[in-house]
């Protein structure tokens, strides 16, 4: 893809609401730049979208001076944002400190801090994807960080130049789980982004005592990448360490599947942000593991899943034992929550079906083919894989 750049002060206004489908990074990141610019936007998205929680961004943004209108009692899309021109003056730079690790509030502040008067400082409880920041950095744009303080200054110039995007770890952990917990496997996934803000579904799995290791490690476009080999692991139960649930956020619906093949009891803690994702992750993940025979427990912020692998004889990885039932799922329409219910069927005694699976195409299009690639059994209709 080629993109002409018109400078930072070269957007125009949209004749139409932007739509965003089913991609709260996109509208969240374009709340920050649109809340800088001199015309009125309005930001909307699908059904699901349009049920995120918006307040989040739109709420430190105002304190930026930015005039932002979200719907409803809970502050959700769409958004609509008056320009400066009507304001009649810039965004001011803050100094921001965030209730919750996410590099989408992050990166929205950064972004709208590029047009702002003065500097924009973010602090974040706990290290998040850094994606944002070093992409800055790759365009020419100074970028101050400091532990977990990260600064901008506003004014600057981003230089156009050319970008690599490395294969999505969150994409590739559904093949990682998918090796693991099969018998006599062994897969490698080649050029997998490991930005270390994104690498909490490899630290995770080797606690757990999976066979990972990494290759050909190089950098891509300013993000180390390698080749990720996975194999047949006897997975164990563990209390996941609370410093890592920010480096796997997005990971967790296949994890929970992984921690339901494995021995003993998984635990996971400080979780609060997989309620606010495309889906309440805690609770649509363990209704569909119930639904399928596990023994599960939601908490306030975080499940407690009842392994049901069993340890193999002399050694031997036993991966063969059916873990899950079959039965109908419904995925609310969250594309990781669907792609994690079809890794399930490797371990499955009868037929999963899971309706709601769209929206798989807003991260990974391609993703029946792929698995029936691997040696998986995926058909898709209109309402389910």
């Amino acid at each position: 893809m080629t993109i002409h750049g018109v400078g930072m002060n070269g957007l125009k206004p949209s004749k139409t609401p932007l739509y965003m489908g089913n991609s709260g990074t996109s509208m969240r990141l374009l709340a920050g730049i649109l809340a800088a610019q001199s015309f009125d936007s309005v930001l909307t998205g699908d059904t699901s979208l349009n049920k995120r929680p918006m307040e989040r961004v739109a709420a430190p943004l105002r304190e930026m001076g930015a005039v932002i209108q979200s719907t409803g009692h809970s502050g959700t899309a769409p958004l609509s944002i008056t320009g400066r021109a009507t304001i009649g003056k810039p965004l001011q730079g803050i100094d921001y400190e965030m209730p919750v690790a996410s590099a989408q509030i992050k990166s929205c502040l950064l972004l709208a801090g590029l047009w702002a008067e003065g500097t924009t400082t973010v602090t974040q409880p706990e290290v998040s994807r850094d994606h944002t920041e070093r992409m800055l950095s790759a365009f020419g744009y100074p970028v101050t960080v400091d532990g977990n303080r990260i600064s901008v200054a506003g004014g600057g110039q981003l230089t156009g130049g050319d970008i690599a995007v490395p294969a999505d770890i969150s994409s590739a952990a559904f093949f990682m789980v998918a090796a693991a917990i099969s018998q006599n496997s062994e897969l490698t996934l080649t050029q997998v982004g490991i930005n270390p803000t994104r690498t909490g579904i490899i630290d995770i799995l080797k606690l757990m005592q999976a066979d990972i290791s990494l290759s050909n490690e190089t950098h891509v476009g300013g993000e180390p990448v390698a080749d990720i080999t996975i194999r047949s692991s006897s997975l164990k139960g563990i209390e996941i360490p609370e410093h890592l649930v920010p480096l796997a956020i997005d990971e967790f619906p296949v994890l929970f599947i992984a921690a339901s093949c494995a021995q003993g009891r998984t635990v996971l803690t400080g979780a609060k942000e997989l309620r606010v994702k495309e889906s309440d992750r805690i609770a649509v993940m363990a209704e569909g593991l119930q639904t399928l025979g596990i023994d599960c427990t939601v908490t306030e912020d975080g499940l407690i899943i009842e392994g049901k692998g069993i340890e193999g004889q002399n050694s031997n990885i036993n991966n063969s034992q059916p873990v899950f039932g079959g039965g109908h799922i419904t995925s609310h329409h969250d594309h990781r929550i669907a792609m994690s219910f079809a890794i399930a069927s490797l371990r499955a005694s009868k037929q999963i079906t899971i309706e709601g699976v769209e929206t798989v195409n807003t991260s990974f299009p391609g993703f029946a083919e792929l698995a029936n690639h691997i040696g998986m059994s995926i058909k898709v209709d209109n309402a389910a894989v």
